[in-house]
């Protein structure tokens, strides 16, 4: 249950970030499409991304964490390499990273106060 509504919330997010405008969009915005690219992005995280992030530990720790932004925007085009997403470049990769990274930080905070 609780990968399932963690697997909404992050399509709700992927959602709201292709709606902002912010270099990230869907090619054909449908449920099905937010909802292929939230489960292929969930996959991303959970087995490429910390392959990534061990292989640039060392420029991590130079720029303090700082690079992570980079990592995130590389899983994102990755994403839109996979699935409907289209991200509009490098910048926009960045871009839409930081802003997923924050609607669904907001979001899961809202849950958990919503639990409580």
């Amino acid at each position: 249950m609780k990968l399932l509504l963690r697997w909404l919330l992050n399509a709700l997010a992927l959602y709201v970030t292709a709606q902002l405008g912010v270099g990230v969009y869907f090619a054909t915005l449908t449920l099905g499409a937010v909802l292929v690219a939230a489960l292929v992005l969930g996959l991303v995280n959970a087995v490429v991304r910390p392959i990534m992030i061990l292989l640039t530990l060392p420029l991590t720790i130079l720029t303090l964490g700082l690079f992570l932004l980079v990592v995130n925007a590389l899983a994102l085009l990755i994403v839109a390499a996979l699935t409907p997403l289209e991200v509009t470049g490098f910048g926009g990769a960045i871009l839409g990273a930081l802003v997923l990274t924050v609607i669904s930080a907001v979001l899961s905070q809202l849950l958990r106060n919503e639990k409580r």
